[in-house]
């Protein structure tokens, strides 16, 4: 760690109660648990003062202690289907404040469904976050083949509504370039995230990841294809 950069801590949401892939976050992923993915890459960043996960769940604490992460506390409330995960990493970053007696200058929440993220990735996104000193920083890929402008919403007889239709008679390689979040890595000013509770608070930036890093895991077709993707990758090196 740099020693003029103030301390960071890494914050990784695991829940136990996910309904679409039970046990999602430790569920075999190449032969791992999933969130074991996760906790290594931020371990080898080398970008991190601590590494913690935040679970309601002794079993998810269990495995994260066993591949390097602190899970000195468990999560003491939203480990709900509703609450936003950034309730649960301010939550988190309060806890780690108490109980270690120390004062945070960056936090980076990264989401344990996300196992194809890497260390370079987190790496490139906190040297970004670094130069733009914004408040808060989420990352993003660009979509691929599957072009938004020309979405369209179906009704019961399948009769389509375009969502742009401004856009519908444009050529692709004409058209603006689009982004969708994911939560792979996302940062903040440890006391702008105390004070706003979300990391889409004012003076929010997108920083683009490649989107095989993107690749957020939330039902069974989402782990196959992250598999492939796995495979894909392992097969280029």
């Amino acid at each position: 760690m740099d020693a003029l950069v103030g301390r960071t801590i890494a914050v990784i949401p695991a829940r136990g109660g996910s309904k679409r892939i039970p046990g999602k976050n430790t569920v075999n992923f190449a032969d791992r648990p999933m969130i074991a993915w996760t906790i290594e890459a931020a371990l080898q960043s080398g970008c991190f003062d601590r590494v913690i996960v935040s679970t309601d769940d002794p079993s998810v604490a269990k495995i994260s202690e066993e591949f390097g992460a602190e899970v000195p506390f468990l999560r003491e409330e939203f480990s709900d289907d509703y609450s936003p995960v950034s309730e649960a990493t301010v939550c988190a970053l309060a806890q780690a404040m108490n109980y270690w007696q120390e004062d945070y200058d960056t936090v980076v929440q990264l989401m344990a469904n996300c196992p194809l993220r890497t260390s370079g990735d987190i790496k490139s996104a906190m040297a970004a976050f670094r130069r733009s000193n914004c408040d808060f920083q989420i990352s993003c890929s660009k979509f691929g083949w599957m072009n938004p402008w020309w979405a369209v919403t179906l009704d019961e007889s399948g009769c389509p509504t375009k969502l742009f239709p401004q856009m519908s008679t444009q050529r692709s390689q004409d058209l603006p370039e689009l982004y969708c979040p994911t939560g792979a890595i996302w940062i903040a000013k440890a006391r702008r995230l105390l004070e706003t509770r979300t990391f889409y608070g004012p003076d929010h930036r997108f920083e683009s990841i490649p989107w095989e890093s993107a690749v957020d895991i939330d039902d069974f077709e989402d782990l196959k294809f992250a598999h492939a993707v796995y495979e894909s990758k392992k097969g280029a090196v």
